[in-house]
């Protein structure tokens, strides 16, 4: 029996991915487990495993094809079973003449024909059952040759172009406006085929001699940095930001990265980093009641301030395919290790590209490191509906105090907060840095605490 495979839904949030590579063909065989293909959202790559044996009967979508989640993607099954009842549109992957034969709606001894170049024009006339027959099985007409009565195209008509393979796959269909020969299966009209005619179309005429100044390229943004790039737009265009900085004494949380490392093998701890101990601080010294205004969403337009009861702490991640955001859940609830733990697991995931979609979203305050660059001062920007977003610098010598002639100097790490004017004032915003400072110099007593 023929078993579907639906496009699965990674996250609550997210509505369609879109299809990367295919590793399977039309007419291959299929093992349980084999990979069928790989997916991806503007996030996070994943790949499809076959949970049924059989032999790949139908593909519905192509490489790079934005498919809905839930959506049927492909079907398997025994060779020669019925697969159109399972095509979302009924444009399956296919040979055309595998479509249903239509009922002639003209005297038999006619033989419809397609036309050898574009014929479409504007207000052409199509009976309803040619139109419905069309539309399921994603028909070219803009090479019918219309065979009914007053130039009308009939059932017959459209039959010729499947059986023609004069067809348009589901995601090509919305930007064709007719005419192309497709690269398909039989000559079906891709996606692909689209892009090529506009990149052709938009190329300008090559140059006699290209000077050194004319040596360049461009390259489609990717998903990921588009949305990116919405996002910091809507940041920066929205948000009335504001940034303070503050230095702290970065000996004592020192001073515990050497003894984790030197000592804390047998519990686990050889592994906790400065940005770990940073994260912790953060997360207890939001959870205190005067900070709660920068741990909150502001929302509906900037009209309703949203409080969290429990610190939910963004993480940026960098990665090959740009800046993620994870989400550790309770920050303040964990220990400094269960911290650490939670921060390498959802690093690790982010940079491999399985992370779940769902921990990218729900975080009430961010931090952002970049210490490890060296750098010594930046201006983080606020992941909106966040009101705040810290920025962690590098260790820097500086000088403490001068004591008989003797200069006393100290580790200094920069703290840059970021936050929105519209939910605070630079008076609780100071005094949150002022306690984070203060919780980190005292790091020893913050950790006996609690």
């Amino acid at each position: 029996m023929a078993i579907a495979v639906i496009m699965p839904r990674q996250g609550n949030t997210v509505e369609s991915c879109i299809i990367t590579k295919w590793n399977k063909q039309v007419g291959d065989p299929v093992a349980v487990g084999d990979i069928l293909f790989s997916y991806e959202t503007d996030k996070a790559s994943f790949e499809e495993e076959a949970k049924n044996a059989g032999t790949m009967l139908a593909i519905f979508a192509q490489e790079g094809d934005d498919v809905p989640c839930l959506q049927n993607v492909c079907v398997i099954g025994n060779e020669g079973e019925s697969f159109a009842e399972f095509a979302p549109d009924g444009a399956a992957e296919a040979p055309a003449a595998e479509a249903p034969k239509a009922e002639s709606e003209a005297p038999a001894e006619e033989k419809a024909e397609i036309a050898e170049t574009p014929v479409m024009v504007d207000g052409l006339k199509i009976s309803p059952r040619a139109k419905a027959l069309a539309e399921r099985f994603g028909a070219d007409l803009s090479f019918v040759v219309p065979t009914g009565p007053d130039g009308r195209v009939i059932a017959r008509d459209v039959q010729a172009l499947l059986d023609a393979g004069k067809v348009v796959s589901p995601a090509a269909r919305g930007a064709y406006a007719g005419g192309i020969e497709g690269s398909g299966m039989g000559g079906r009209v891709m996606l692909e085929d689209l892009n090529r005619k506009a990149e052709t179309a938009a190329a300008p005429a090559p140059a006699a001699a290209a000077s050194p100044e004319e040596d360049t390229y461009t390259e489609p943004m990717t998903n990921m940095r588009k949305v990116i790039a919405r996002s910091m737009l809507t940041s920066l265009s929205t948000i009335p930001q504001l940034t303070h900085t503050i230095a702290f004494d970065a000996t004592q949380i020192q001073a515990a990265r050497k003894l984790f490392k030197e000592k804390g093998e047998a519990m686990g701890m050889q592994k906790i980093n400065i940005n770990d101990m940073v994260m912790y601080a953060v997360a207890r010294t939001l959870a205190m009641p005067e900070h709660r205004a920068l741990n909150a969403n502001l929302i509906d337009d900037g009209k309703t301030m949203k409080y969290f009861r429990h610190v939910n702490l963004g993480m940026a991640c960098d990665t090959e395919r740009g800046l993620m955001v994870p989400t550790i859940m309770g920050a303040e609830k964990m220990s400094l290790k269960e911290l650490s733990d939670a921060a390498k697991k959802l690093a690790k995931d982010c940079k491999e590209g399985k992370i779940n979609p769902d921990l990218l979203k729900g975080a009430s305050f961010t931090v952002s490191n970049v210490g490890s660059f060296g750098i010594e001062n930046f201006t983080p920007v606020i992941n909106p509906p966040q009101t705040g977003i810290l920025g962690v610098c590098g260790i820097q010598t500086r000088i403490k105090e001068v004591v008989g002639g003797e200069i006393k100097t100290y580790p200094a790490m920069t703290l840059c907060l970021t936050y929105d004017h519209r939910a605070l004032d630079g008076t609780p915003a100071s005094k949150f840095l002022v306690a984070l400072k203060n919780n980190l110099e005292n790091f020893t007593l913050l950790l006996a605490n609690g």
